[in-house]
This record gives structure tokens, sequence and C-alpha cells, in this order.
């Protein structure tokens, strides 16, 4: 039986990420993975990923797994358009890395102990706004590369910045989480829908490889992305937009449960945020729900944040 051909993105991250998600399949299936390196617009291109568009980074994926050229592909899930693909299935969503926005910055410093006017770098429009909407008072510049490349602008040799923001996810996944000066609360920085998760995509033809995939599949992990990503389509939003959300199994009691053993059932806390780009409006708001009812959850916490006025501040994010 010939090896699966997994295609990924060929930066250190992506790699890494890819890796991992074969070895876990061979060791759980016993079939054989070897990755294909697929180029993508996004990995040529030095623009900012706002001006480059949603799904910049996984079309060249999806075109070789129409193509027949690869058999399955590893995506970062939270660079999925929100649209699903009527000819491709997300087989899998494996257990979600942390996903908090870490920081990166000279001297040990944390945010608070940065001076005003500080450099900081991050490339995305939703830390921008929080960073403004918290008045710290810090110049944010927009940067892009892999993340050593990142890194390397603040604790480098020729080091421009004084910090950068990045998620935590890919700093852990690289094993470089011994730089990570501040891990940032959700209270403070709202991650990105689905951030820290991974997509594991095939044609939805495929059933015997989307049987074989789902043996990677982490049900806790699928419900919250399922409500954050939810949210996030609701609000006909793209990864551009200052939207934020974040969703947390926890135990509780649903309205009209049994008493049970006391400890309640295990419910989704999904928070939602939508920010002006320049972090002077805020909406956050938040449900709790069954995670069998995890993308109503998101649905309906995205119909709240609209009739609150969420419209109103998605505005031009140039």
């Amino acid at each position: 039986m010939r090896p699966l051909r997994l295609g990924t993105r060929g930066s250190k991250l992506a790699l890494t990420q890819s890796r991992m998600v074969a070895d876990e399949l061979t060791t759980v299936t016993g079939r054989a993975v070897e990755l294909v390196r697929i180029v993508t617009p996004g990995d040529t291109s030095s623009a900012p990923v706002a001006q480059l568009g949603v799904g910049v980074f996984v079309s060249a994926l999806r075109d070789a797994l129409l193509a027949g050229e690869i058999d399955f592909a590893v995506h970062s899930y939270k660079d999925l358009p929100t649209a699903e693909h009527p000819r491709l299935a997300i087989a899998a969503v494996p257990r979600r890395e942390d996903p908090r926005d870490a920081v990166v910055a000279s001297d040990g410093r944390t945010l608070a102990d940065l001076q005003p006017g500080a450099m900081v770098g991050t490339g995305a429009v939703r830390r921008i706004a929080q960073l403004r909407a918290h008045g710290l008072e810090l110049q944010v510049t927009p940067i892009r590369g892999n993340i050593d490349t990142r890194i390397a602008r603040v604790l480098g040799p020729a080091a421009d910045l004084d910090a950068v923001i990045l998620a935590r996810a890919g700093i852990a996944r690289i094993a470089r989480t011994d730089v990570i000066t501040q891990t940032l609360d959700p209270m403070l920085m709202l991650p990105a829908p689905a951030q820290g998760a991974l997509a594991v995509e095939c044609r939805s033809g495929d059933t015997d490889l989307v049987e074989l995939l789902a043996a990677l599949d982490h049900a806790p992990t699928r419900a919250a992305v399922c409500a954050e990503r939810a949210l996030l389509a609701t609000l006909e939003a793209g990864c551009a937009a200052p939207v934020a959300a974040y969703a947390r199994l926890v135990r509780g009691r649903h309205a009209g449960s049994a008493l049970g053993d006391g400890r309640g059932e295990e419910m989704i806390h999904l928070r939602g945020a939508v920010f002006s780009p320049d972090g002077v409006r805020a909406i956050r708001l938040s449900r709790t729900g069954t995670p069998a009812g995890a993308a109503e959850i998101g649905k309906a916490l995205a119909a709240d944040l609209l009739d609150a006025g969420a419209d109103t501040l998605m505005g031009s994010t140039e």
C-alpha cells in the first residue's frame, strides 16, 4: 500500500504541524505518510496579510487536492475561508494548541513594561485594534515572515523592534516558548477564531480516507472551533477584520437538565468581540450552550453583536 501524500506549505511551522499530524496518523492507523511541499501565493508575497485576503495560504493546497496531486492537507484552521467547500471535507480537527496570543519583548518585558512610543510588530488588525483599545500608547507596525524571522526583529543582532505579538501555538510548535515574555490573557487580548487549531482536509468523495482521518479528530476542539467560525461566518468577516472569538468547554448546568451528581454537563462558553480598527470602539458579548449546538451558539452570538451595532464598527481596515 503506497504512502498517503500530505500536502503542506514549506515553512518551518507548516512542516512541523504536518509532520506532527503525519506521525500521529501513522501511530493510530499504521498508514505511512509522505509530505509533499506546495508553494502558496502567501509564501511568495511580502504584502500584508490584510491585503492578500482570506484563503491565500490554502488555495494552492486545495488546488493540489482537487487535482489529485495529494491525498490530504493540513491547514492552520484560522487561514481557511468560513464557507464550506463543495468538494472538500474537514475530516479531522486535532487537539488544539494553546489559542492565546504571546509577547516576545526585549529584556524580558511585558506589554505593561513597554514605554510609550515603543515599537511593537504584528500583522493582525485584530491585535492592533485591541492594543489601541487598551490605550498603551505603543507604536504598532505591520510585519510578515516566519516565526523565527519575526522573533529576530526583537532578539536578533539586527533587532529593530521592542516587541512582537504572535500566536502562542506557533511558537510552541516550533519549540521556542523560551522566548515568550508574556502570554496574554484572553480578557486582555481575545484570540482570532480557530487560533491554535489545525484542519485536516481531504476530498469529500474519498469516503475511506475521510473515515481514516477521523481517527485524529478531537471532539471538544471541533465543537469550540465550530462555534468560533460560525460567529465569524455570520458576521461575514474575513481574517483581516477586527473580529475575535474564543470558545471553551466548561462544566455547567443547562436549563432543564437533571441535577445529576452536581458536576453539571459539559457546555460551551463563547466570547466574541468586534472592534473599530482604531480600537476606540468595541462590542464584547458572550453566550453559553451545549456542544451539540456549537454552530447555533456562534450564529446567535454574532446576531447579538450585530444587534448591538457591530456592523457599524466593521469598516475599512486599510
